[in-house]
Formats: C-alpha cells, sequence, structure tokens
C-alpha cells in the first residue's frame, strides 16, 4: 500500500490512477494515523513553496512525516513541488523547507531569451548514477514538466538524474530513503509507469 499524502497542493487522482493502473494499491489521506502506518509514501505538489509548507504545518502532518522519514527510514517520493518542499528552502517563498536533503529550490533563470518559463512539455532525463527508481527503464527516457523552479542538490551523489533545458538541472534526487522528481510522472505515459513499478517494487 502506497500512501498519498493530501494537504491539498495537487491533483492526486492522477497519481492515484496510474498506481491503479500497474496494479499498485494505494490511498490519498491527510490522516497522521494512516500516514503513521504507511510503508510507502507520495508526496506531491502543485503550487506555491509556501503554501505547501503552510499547508501541510496547518495539517499537522510535519512532525508524523519527519517521524516516518528521517527515524523510521519509510521510502517517500516527492513530485514537483513535494521535491521541493523536501529541500531547506526556495527561492519562491520565505519558510524553511524540510530540510530532507541538503538541497536548494532555485528559479530558472535561461541565458537563452527563447527558453520560456515555466519549463513546460516532454524532455529527456539523463541517468548519472544507478537508483531503484530508475532501473531498466525504457530506451531514451523523458517525462512531462511543468516547473519555473527546480532544485540544485548540493551533494552531488544525491542526484539521480538530470535534464537540459538551456542549462543542465537536477531533475531527480535520493538521500537515502528519499526520492524526489522534478516532472511528473503521473502524467509521463510508459515512461512514469515504469518509475513508479520501480517506487513501488524495487525501492525498500
Amino acid at each position: 500500500m502506497i500512501t498519498i499524502v493530501d494537504f491539498n497542493m495537487g491533483n492526486l487522482g492522477s497519481i492515484q490512477n496510474m498506481l491503479k493502473k500497474i496494479g499498485c494499491e494505494s490511498q490519498i489521506t491527510l490522516d497522521p494515523e494512516r500516514i503513521a502506518a504507511a510503508g510507502k509514501l507520495v508526496l506531491p505538489g502543485v503550487g506555491a513553496f509556501d503554501a505547501g509548507m503552510e499547508n501541510l504545518e496547518r495539517s499537522g502532518l510535519i512532525q508524523v512525516l519527519n517521524k516516518r522519514v528521517l527515524e523510521d527510514g519509510v521510502p517517500i517520493l516527492g513530485i514537483c513541488l513535494g521535491m521541493h518542499l523536501m529541500t531547506r528552502g526556495s527561492a519562491e517563498g520565505q519558510r524553511s523547507g524540510l530540510g530532507w536533503v541538503d538541497a536548494e529550490t532555485i528559479r530558472f533563470k535561461p541565458a537563452d531569451v527563447t527558453l520560456k518559463v515555466p519549463h513546460m512539455g516532454w524532455n529527456r532525463v539523463t541517468e548519472v548514477r544507478p537508483s531503484p527508481l530508475t532501473e531498466d527503464l525504457p530506451a531514451e527516457p523523458r517525462f512531462y514538466f511543468v516547473h519555473s523552479y527546480f532544485v540544485r542538490c548540493h551533494d552531488p551523489d544525491d542526484v539521480v538524474v538530470t535534464t537540459r533545458y538551456g542549462s543542465v538541472f537536477h531533475s531527480g534526487f535520493q538521500h537515502r530513503n528519499v526520492f524526489g522528481v522534478q516532472f511528473h510522472p503521473e502524467k509521463s505515459h510508459t515512461f512514469g509507469a515504469a518509475l513508479l513499478r520501480n517506487f513501488a517494487t524495487r525501492v525498500s
């Protein structure tokens, strides 16, 4: 059972539908007791950084998430804004992030004026180190992106995949049991299904 954290910041149904498509049982909840019993977690998110942190705090979820992730070692996958919230903070807001990964979230400022922000659409990812999240992905993996901010990991050993949009940015990380992806696997068809299947079956 994968537990999708509902903190009112994303289209959770799309994630659950993709998990159902690959035969993985899931639940959407903001109930701290269910989250405390979860075997794996997904932290999704679409929207602003400060609003995301405020919603987590208002829902009383930060303490239980910290315990499950940092103390119990439960695998968690952050998607888009969920990935940003795992960092120390964002140029988008004033609040501190969860700080599970030594990284910061910064805004795209492409030197090439023809590149629009937000970065939107399909783009390739390049694996820079092995991770169970990216094992045996289909050839030339590409995913769907929609974002104006991206994560910069301070420890290069945390970076799993990168993507080029003007310059190269970190589009996926793993720090122990904490995984994050900038793209939307739930909108990325075959490639996204393969990645979520890896999270469900190969990450432990």
